[in-house]
């Protein structure tokens, strides 16, 4: 989706004008509501579906290119066949942008869970700098529509070291005990935590709590409801209003209108190309930095603190243009959405700002939205509720895709002031109702979102429960009693799941 910046729109045979962005935010909204057919389907299924006609997308390419619909504008480059091509790229991509998260989120260490989902994060930051400056590159072809042709059949080319590679993923361990593949979950749990020794004492503590709350889960109500009684409406809300979050704080400075506010500092042709194009190198470098401390610091210490950070950004930028900035009526350039011009010192602080909000933003809301999202679901909810997050996110992004432009020209500088308060006001939710889950088994957050559950203030990050059960089994062990075996651990989810049966 990057190239699409470069390109500032669509030529067609009829020599008229496509207005890309709300059409692929609301080609985004659509693949995210897709997700809840899939949600009964193996994971590995499903991104092993995606490779078929899914180029890298979210593993590299950024969550927006799909090989079909690269191959269809590359073959005949009409509307129709756009439309088509993105079609197919909604299908796609949706799934993966929902499951992806998912399936790190269940065969990662509780230890190292942040880390691992942040890698995607990465994965999207490197898909996003490189198709920014292939399509930068391609802008240069001569001919009609040859430039972005070229640009969009390039993405076909990672599709096929993604089909390659995901057979050799193994599945989610949660999701294998939820459909009673007991002896293939065992096997991968201990794969992924302890080198294949299923007599661990880690892998027979963490299976054990895995049964015990599938268990539990499957006595909860069905369908719909499952998403608000018996206190998961907490959970309903701290998974779908991250990604929310992520939308309303980052809008005006990154990827869609950077270069409106280079513009307002009297930056244009090349040089604001260029200069857009540094905030995705600068997204790399500091969402690269992150995957080293997010889960030493806390979901919850990066979620307010870097919520604050971004609303000063924003006050400084909006206050900044609204003291110093001319009105141009005409627009900027002749861009009609670039009504405001500053110069000189009030110009480089803009600029400054909102590189500075981009690296504040990429080292806390960018990754931690799509760790928190996917650690908070229950397993019987995940699937389907990490559809929801994602619809939670399309769907502001379908939004401030009409708003942006529009309040460019109404409201100006105010903008960015209601932006920020929209940060603070975003900081305050995150420190009342999002309970700290770093260091933590998903199994253990289960408890944090219970009725009885502590207050989300008063949560720490750490494992105590599952370090007290693993120290009673290792102790079991040294003993040769019964708890320190795998086998009764299976025993007894076999008796549950029969006495469920009988009911």
């Amino acid at each position: 989706m990057s190239a699409l910046y470069v390109f500032a729109s669509v030529p067609t045979s009829d020599d008229r004008q496509i207005n890309r962005l709300p059409f692929f935010l609301l080609l985004k909204l659509w693949r995210a509501l897709i997700v809840k057919m899939f949600e009964k389907v193996p994971k590995i299924n499903n991104v092993y579906f995606l490779a078929i006609v899914a180029t890298m997308g979210g593993m590299l390419f950024g969550f927006d290119i799909s090989s079909m619909s690269a191959i269809i504008p590359t073959k005949q480059y009409i509307r129709g066949m756009l439309i088509a091509g993105q079609i197919l790229n909604g299908v796609t991509v949706g799934i993966t942008s929902s499951q992806v998260p998912v399936y790190l989120a269940e065969i990662s260490k509780h230890s190292q869970r942040g880390a691992i989902i942040i890698i995607q994060q990465l994965a999207i930051e490197w898909g996003i700098l490189i198709m920014y400056f292939i399509g930068y590159g391609c802008s240069f072809i001569s001919g009609e529509t040859a430039s972005f042709r070229t640009a969009w059949g390039i993405q076909y080319v990672p599709c096929v070291f993604f089909m390659i590679g995901l057979p050799f993923l193994p599945e989610s361990p949660r999701w294998l005990a939820k459909v009673d593949r007991t002896e293939e979950a065992i096997h991968v749990l201990a794969v992924i935590q302890a080198d294949g020794n299923i007599e661990d004492p880690y892998v027979i503590a963490e299976y054990e709590e895995i049964v015990t709350t599938l268990t539990a889960e499957r006595l909860a109500p069905k369908g719909w409801r499952k998403f608000v009684v018996n206190g998961m409406w907490k959970r309903t809300l701290a998974g779908f209003s991250p990604n929310i979050g992520r939308t309303k704080k980052l809008p005006v400075t990154t990827n869609n209108y950077v270069t409106f506010l280079f513009a307002m500092a009297g930056l244009s042709g090349n040089i604001n190309l260029v200069s857009s194009g540094v905030q995705y190198a600068l997204f790399i470098i500091f969402s690269s930095i992150m995957f080293f401390f997010v889960d030493k610091i806390g979901r919850r210490t990066l979620l307010v603190w870097g919520a604050i950070a971004m609303g000063i950004c924003h006050f400084v930028v909006g206050g900044t243009l609204g003291a110093h900035s001319k009105y141009v009526p005409e627009g900027v350039n002749g861009d009609a959405n670039v009504v405001m011009l500053v110069h000189g010192s009030p110009a480089y602080t803009v600029i400054a700002f909102c590189y500075l909000l981009i690296i504040v933003y990429a080292l806390t809301l960018a990754p931690i939205c799509w760790v928190y999202a996917a650690e908070v679901w229950s397993l019987e909810t995940r699937a389907s509720g990490m559809g929801i997050s994602a619809t939670g996110n399309w769907l502001f992004n379908f939004a401030i895709g009409f708003f942006i432009p529009p309040a460019f020209v109404n409201i100006r500088w105010g903008i960015f002031i209601i932006f920020g308060v929209l940060c603070m006001l975003a900081a305050v939710q995150f420190f009342f109702t999002y309970p700290e889950t770093c260091g933590k088994t998903l199994e253990e957050i289960e408890v944090l979102f219970s009725k009885g559950g502590p207050h989300a203030w008063q949560t720490k990050k750490g494992s105590e429960h599952l370090a007290q059960d693993v120290e009673q089994v290792a102790a079991a062990q040294a003993k040769g009693e019964a708890r320190a075996s795998i086998e009764r651990v299976i025993r007894k989810e076999k008796g549950e799941a029969e006495q469920m049966e009988a009911v």
